[in-house]
């Protein structure tokens, strides 16, 4: 820095060292009355006038710079700009070079015209004297002091030299080293002054704005000495552990500012000794980062690092929020979002977790699995919101009326609960089918109340037998021999169902290998006209006739195969060979293949029935395509896309099972339907049930109205079938009334015998 140009330092600081040419104003009042008694001195001493008007000049210059001085002093400081305040330095510089020139002049006209050694002694020592004092006065300005020491040593110089006197030349000249000197000490302290405030101010901006950081980071930052003395502490530290005010914990031990924060604030005992441990772990080594929870939901993770003079550095953060989030994240993973109860995974845990606790503990344990009946139902007529409400009910009395008892939710609409240990088998059987009672019943949900039902399967077994798998599977038994035997009933686990269970494995390996041995085999049932003269269409029927088993019922594996799903392979096979066969029959016979839900869950079904078509080259007017209403449950709105476009090529789209679900009649006017299939159901006993005749009546007209061809199946006796023919109420029949289900051969030869006989009535009645 070159303090010679007041442009490189900052205004503010130019103006300091300029205001600084007017102050120490007692300093100038006590050199004003040296300088004057001096004068009056040499002038009695020399009986010189010149001094006294010196002195006078002395003490005029005086007044004139105190009025400048006044007149600075009530300058507006903050407006100045550094042109205004180098015209000031101007004038300060000017009036205090007044002085040091009749200082100057006194001396000379000693030396020259009074020499007198009094007089010269005494004015040159107060201007010397004066010199000096330039160094620490006038610092602030290189202009005063180069004036100043100029005003004074100039007129000694030059009067010394017109004294002609070799001696006094000798000394004058010895002036300009001093003269030189004295303006580079004042140079010197100026520089030095003008680079230390320069260094202050940065270091002051620094400071602040460390401070400033420091205060405003989101950590709280703790810095101790070796002795865990407090050294640096941030505001944001006192607020997360509410200690007060950081100016007045410097020098503090951090373990009594804890101790104290935990007897006057949140903080219990125990958390300063966690957190000083923290201190003492980074000392160590060891791990360098934990997580406290204190009181009021607050989470700070406090984080160290030891430094090279060892102290530490304790930084902490409030994550409550990254707590509460994970927390609630991990409730999320472990409990059902809807009912609120631990979901299976977390179910198993919880069970394992109790038995760790209790590792020889002795006793039964229960385990039970509940399936709310026919809940589907109250999704269909009531909509799923209703239904959510419902579980939520049912979820809330399971977990009252289960007591100490673990309870979780499988899926869907089913429940578990793990029973703890009890005194005896028998003890906990009966509260297990307590519990089980006292959780049917009514249920008042959205302003209706439902009467549920729950089917229940429950194992009861030793704790040393205890396995979560092998346990759910025992309930999961139990609870399907209940939902076989009696809706709402509830079963305790047999042995015997072991051997039924790996029996049905078995049987379901064996069918996987049948469907893809194309080992099934097809049965074709007709459907009739109604008085039985010709065979419209023929419905193909799955069949499997095992090796060692013989027949199984189409029931049974075509359940198994939807439960393993493989029922859309069997689809295949039995479309590619019902098009097939179907050729070989007359051109006025249909083939009818049902679908299932799985078929409709994707486009797949449309090329399949394209590639059957084709390969078989039955025209596509000739193929019928059965679906159910439980095709219907999971995305109708895109099994009806795939049926119209399966309409749209001239296959004939049929409803199979009409009349069994809760919401059949709408689907009549919303589904591409050509056919409705009625179910058996409506047949039986219409002979005697005039009720029952009267609603299958009722519903084949609705189905006419709007255009739809009429099939009922399981017509068996000749008095229903007379019933049906009477009320006009079939287009086709389709039972054991005319035929039961028979190989494709036979159709071609029933179909033969229906002409020959036409045509024998036609000649017995021409005749």
């Amino acid at each position: 820095m070159k303090p010679h140009n007041p442009n490189r330092v900052p205004t503010d600081v130019y103006l300091s060292f300029v205001s600084s040419l007017s102050g120490n104003r007692m300093t100038l009042l006590a050199g004003v009355i040296v300088h004057v008694a001096t004068f009056l001195a040499v002038a009695a001493k020399t009986q010189s006038l010149v001094y006294v008007l010196l002195s006078a000049a002395a003490l005029l210059v005086f007044c004139i710079r105190m009025v400048i001085f006044r007149r600075f002093d009530r300058v507006d400081k903050v407006k100045l700009s550094r042109a205004g305040i180098e015209r000031w330095e101007r004038i300060l510089v000017a009036a205090a070079a007044c002085t040091t020139a009749i200082l100057g002049i006194g001396s000379g006209y000693a030396i020259f015209v009074v020499r007198d050694s009094f007089a010269e002694l005494a004015c040159i020592s107060v201007t010397m004297a004066t010199m000096v004092s330039v160094v620490g006065r006038n610092y602030g300005s290189r202009l005063a002091v180069d004036l100043q020491t100029f005003s004074c040593c100039l007129p000694m110089i030059v009067c010394s030299l017109m004294a002609l006197d070799f001696y006094r030349g000798i000394l004058s000249i010895f002036l300009i080293p001093f003269w030189l000197t004295t303006r580079a000490m004042a140079n010197g302290v100026r520089e030095f002054l003008y680079e230390n405030v320069i260094a202050h101010r940065q270091i002051s901006l620094i400071a602040d704005r460390f401070d400033t950081a420091l205060n405003n980071m989101p950590h709280g930052l703790v810095m101790v000495d070796p002795s865990n003395r407090i050294q640096v502490i941030n505001r944001k530290a006192c607020e997360l552990l509410k200690i007060g005010d950081p100016d007045r914990l410097k020098d503090r031990d951090l373990g009594a500012v804890l101790r104290y924060g935990a007897r006057y604030s949140f903080m219990d005992a125990s958390q300063p000794e966690l957190i000083l441990r923290q201190l003492t772990q980074v000392a160590e080594e060891g791990l360098s980062r934990t997580l406290i929870h204190f009181p009021e939901s607050l989470s700070l993770e406090f984080s160290a690092k030891r430094r090279a003079d060892g102290g530490a550095v304790l930084i902490f953060e409030d994550v409550s929020s990254r707590v509460k989030a994970e927390q609630k994240i991990l409730h999320m993973v472990r409990f059902d979002a809807l009912t609120g109860l631990p979901n299976r995974e977390y179910f198993g845990h919880l069970v394992q977790e109790y038995l760790d606790r209790h590792p020889k503990r002795r006793g039964p344990l229960g385990f039970m699995v509940l399936d709310i009946d026919e809940f589907k139902h109250v999704n269909d007529m009531r909509g799923h919101i209703t239904g959510d409400h419902l579980l939520c009910a049912i979820a809330a009395r399971v977990k009252v009326e289960a007591g100490n008892a673990i309870v979780g939710r499988l899926m869907g609409d089913q429940f578990v609960i793990f029973f703890p240990h009890t005194k005896s088998s028998e003890a906990l059987d009966a509260e297990i089918r307590r519990v089980h009672t006292a959780i049917q019943g009514n249920y008042d949900v959205d302003e209706v109340t439902f009467l549920v039902s729950l089917s229940a399967g429950y194992a009861v077994l030793e704790s040393n037998a205890f396995a979560m798998e092998e346990w759910s599977i025992k309930a999961d038994l139990a609870l399907f021999e209940s939902k076989s035997r009696l809706r709402g009933g509830i079963t305790g686990f047999e042995h015997e169902m072991d051997g039924r269970y790996i029996e049905q494995q078995k049987l379901k390996a064996d069918l996987r290998e049948a469907v893809a041995a194309d080992a099934l085999s097809v049965a074709f049932q007709p459907m009739f006209k109604a008085d039985g003269t010709r065979i419209e269409c023929a419905e193909a029927l799955a069949r499997w006739v095992h090796p060692e088993k013989g027949a199984i019922p189409p029931d049974v594996f075509i359940g198994l195969a939807e439960e393993m799903g493989i029922i859309s392979d069997i689809t295949r096979f039995i479309l590619f060979k019902a098009c097939i066969e179907c050729v070989t029959w007359p051109d006025h016979i249909a083939i009818s293949v049902n679908l299932s839900a799985r078929d409709l869950r994707d486009n797949d079904i449309l090329a399949v029935v394209s590639e059957a078509l084709s390969t078989s080259g039955l025209k596509a007017s000739r193929l019928h395509l059965e679906i159910t209403e439980s095709c219907l449950i999971d995305e109708p709105a895109a099994v009806r896309a795939i049926l119209a476009e399966l309409r749209s090529h001239g296959i004939t789209i049929a409803i199979d099972d009409f009349g069994t679900g809760f919401s059949s009649l709408s689907y009549l006017d919303t589904l591409p339907l050509d056919i409705v299939k009625i179910d058996r159901s409506f047949v039986r006993n219409i002979a005697e049930d005039t009720r029952r005749l009267k609603l299958l009546r009722g519903t084949v007209n609705l189905a006419r109205e709007l255009g739809l061809k009429i099939v009922i199946e399981g017509v068996e006796t000749l008095e229903q079938l007379a019933l049906l023919n009477k009320h006009r109420s079939a287009d086709l029949v389709q039972g054991y009334v005319f035929s039961a289900p028979v190989p494709s051969k036979e159709i071609g030869i029933l179909s033969q015998a229906l002409s020959r006989r036409a045509a024998q009535r036609r000649r017995s009645k021409v005749a």
